[in-house]
């Protein structure tokens, strides 16, 4: 019987372990799929990653560098090269390795840290041909940077997330000419830092409610036709041809929980992660998830963040300290999307995550219990492409009555 399993040797997973070293736990096992710790860090080489958690620029491998560091001065045991299958209810995980073969261990608490995953182009429904040169811009920018790729000459990028964003930049550095990138909503999905830095001071444009109505091509991509988008719908007599042998895709990240599922735990059906109390404890009793899998973030420090607070939890749960009964529900109200976490017990203080639904200036995420204002944070501005955070005090809760979380 292991104390506690991470499956997952990411960002989330790699913060967890050394957090739950440092509350007292001794026997934490990390279960990683790759040969390699750090995750998708490995292939963020660019910087902008560490401002809030290490004071400095980091890249993503020198960032995933400094929390491997850390967990070298502790003594967490970590299994390469290991994909995990299942993960039961009661806590018993099914994993295969080359070194060790199939193995069943046993876990009094799992954390969840499996990531994210890219909406392919099955997923949204583009219309046309089927040739080669259609990339989600993860995998571009795995075969660019860390398999030495060029993946096209002429591209266009649909989707505004950060990924798509940055990829536009790093194709362009290295040597291929991105035509513009397409976003189907009027605003864009990514970071203002990332439209600057990676768009704007290269010159490439950014079309607005916008989208790919046709793919043109046989064994590889000959051209793209873009359209555009009014109340959901391509509007006829829009469409614009461009020429070009790529096509990328930074059309959302989705939670990767295929084995959360099947474990039995409860997803939510706004982001796709599991729902979890203000532990970020699952419905099942002992596994808990952080970072990626359990709602897309914005910043890979805020992951770091969000798991080194829940092994806290784990670390309690194995020390049969109990967590508190959580019965009050946090439910979404005017233009807030989703919130983290969807319930708490009143009892203690907790971190409240959430994203809007779109665009406001000078308003304020305000909390009401049984039409009491029981927290508030005034906004500049927000935006659904950036996570909100703020502490909740149990100081002004009531024993009873769901908290709503809403914009003003």
């Amino acid at each position: 019987m292991i104390d506690l399993v991470i499956v997952g040797g990411g960002p989330a997973g790699l913060a967890a372990a050394y957090s739950a070293w440092q509350h007292g736990l001794r026997d934490i096992l990390i279960l990683e799929r790759d040969n390699e710790l750090g995750g998708i860090l490995n292939q963020c080489i660019h910087n902008g990653f560490g401002l809030h958690r290490f004071g400095e620029q980091l890249t993503g491998p020198e960032y995933a560098g400094r929390c491997i560091e850390l967990l070298r001065s502790t003594g967490v045991r970590v299994e390469l090269g290991t994909m995990v299958l299942e993960v039961t209810p009661d806590k018993k995980i099914h994993c295969v390795s080359k070194e060790k073969g199939y193995q069943i261990l046993e876990a009094k608490s799992v954390i969840l840290c499996m990531g994210c995953r890219e909406r392919t182009r099955g997923a949204i429904g583009i219309p046309g041909t089927r040739p080669a040169g259609i990339y989600t811009a993860g995998a571009a920018q795995r075969y660019v940077n860390m398999e030495g790729y060029l993946v096209g000459k002429r591209v266009l990028i649909l989707g505004s997330g950060d990924i798509g964003l940055i990829m536009a930049r790093r194709m362009t550095l290295e040597g291929a000419k991105v035509l513009c990138v397409a976003e189907l909503m009027p605003y864009s999905g990514g970071l203002k830092r990332n439209i600057v830095q990676c768009l704007d001071d290269f010159g490439i444009p950014l079309r607005l409610s916008h989208t790919v109505v046709d793919i043109q091509g046989k064994e590889r991509v000959t051209g793209i036709t873009l359209a555009r988008v009014e109340n959901g719908k391509s509007v006829p007599g829009t469409e614009e041809h461009y020429d070009c042998d790529t096509l990328l895709l930074s059309c959302g990240l989705l939670p990767e929980n295929e084995l959360s599922r099947a474990a039995g735990v409860a997803l939510s059906p706004v982001t796709g992660g599991p729902a979890v109390n203000e532990s970020l404890e699952t419905n099942l009793p002992g596994v808990f998830a952080a970072g990626n899998v359990l709602h897309v973030h914005d910043l890979v420090d805020f992951v770091s963040m969000e798991s080194e607070a829940l092994a806290r939890h784990a670390a309690a749960y194995i020390e049969g300290k109990g967590i508190d009964p959580c019965t009050l529900d946090v439910k979404c109200g005017e233009g807030v999307g989703h919130t983290i976490p969807q319930k708490v017990s009143g009892k203690n203080d907790f971190s409240l995550s959430l994203r809007v639904r779109n665009h406001y200036r000078d308003c304020r995420i305000v909390v009401r219990q049984n039409g009491v204002e029981v927290a508030a944070k005034k906004m500049k501005k927000a935006i659904p492409a950036e996570m909100i955070q703020f502490k909740v005090s149990a100081a002004k809760l009531q024993e009873k009555g769901a908290l709503e979380v809403s914009v003003e």
